[in-house]
């Protein structure tokens, strides 16, 4: 389960000096935890003490009041990383690998437009390594004009023999290296990759929608 990163409050020991109540401080990098966030606490008056307990207080409320939302993205999390029932692949001559799990029913994507779709990403030996489940939330996406990687344009709005997801469709592609991010790792940070070179890589897509907020 990823861990939020929540802002900790710190005591500014020049403005206690320089006024009647305390400032604080938010402090806290995404990368840190609970066990490593400290809270500064220097000598200060018995009024101004109240004061910030009075924060620290509030502080441990947003931490109570967050506890049933992350328990609802733990299973949005699970039910993402499940992965959806194996379907028959069909190739097209690209080399793209697709299945239909539901054929949806609604519009097809049009080219060059925002859509938006939930989809699980997955390496070759089903390992997750991306999912908009996750972040509770699709993903906004410029569909057919290289924004995306080749698998997912010709994928999602079809041609070369693949047929165009429709909005409420699920589908299941098999996106080889040459489609996806070729023979460069991908995903880099700080010299670490998400994605190794010459990956193959499995989405399940869900086509949630055409966004609401392209120019008509």
């Amino acid at each position: 389960m990823a861990v939020s990163a929540l802002p900790i409050a710190t005591v500014n020991p020049t403005a206690l000096q320089t006024s009647t109540a305390p400032k604080f401080t938010l402090s806290c990098s995404l990368s840190c935890h609970s066990k490593s966030s400290k809270l500064s606490s220097p000598s200060i008056p018995a009024t101004r003490k109240t004061l910030l307990d009075i924060g620290i207080g509030l502080v441990a409320a947003s931490v109570l009041a967050l506890t049933p939302l992350d328990a609802d993205a733990t299973r949005i999390e699970y039910y993402a990383t499940v992965g959806e029932p194996l379907c028959e692949l069909n190739f097209a001559k690209s080399g793209l690998g697709y299945c239909d799990m539901v054929e949806g029913p609604g519009d097809e994507a049009p080219l060059g437009e925002l859509i938006n779709v939930h989809y699980t990403a997955r390496f070759a030996d089903e390992t997750v390594f991306d999912s908009s489940y996750k972040r509770g939330r699709p993903l906004t996406m410029r569909i057919g004009v290289g924004k995306v990687i080749k698998g997912l344009d010709q994928g999602i709005l079809g041609g070369e023999g693949v047929p165009p997801m429709r909005i409420g469709g699920k589908r299941k592609l098999r996106i080889p290296p040459h489609l996806a991010y070729g023979p460069e790792p991908a995903g880099c940070f700080s010299g670490d990759c998400n994605i190794p070179g010459n990956a193959t890589l499995l989405y399940d897509i869900k086509f949630v929608g055409i966004y609401s907020g392209n120019a008509k």
